[in-house]
């Protein structure tokens, strides 16, 4: 029981810093989201604007 209990205390730690490396990695990926479509959103208005002239 005490190596069970060992082992999944080791676990445990080796796992939350890769945890919290994927949240990192799914935070950035919403900004980058984010970011992207703004980018699309000007780029159609200014097709728009350029195309009514």
């Amino acid at each position: 029981m005490k190596a069970f209990l060992f082992l999944t205390s080791v676990l445990m730690l080796l796992a939350l810093p890769g945890c919290a490396v994927a949240g990192g990695i799914f935070k950035a990926g919403v900004w980058v989201g984010i970011l992207g479509v703004v980018v699309v959103v000007a780029i159609i208005i200014a097709i728009v604007g350029k195309a009514r002239k």
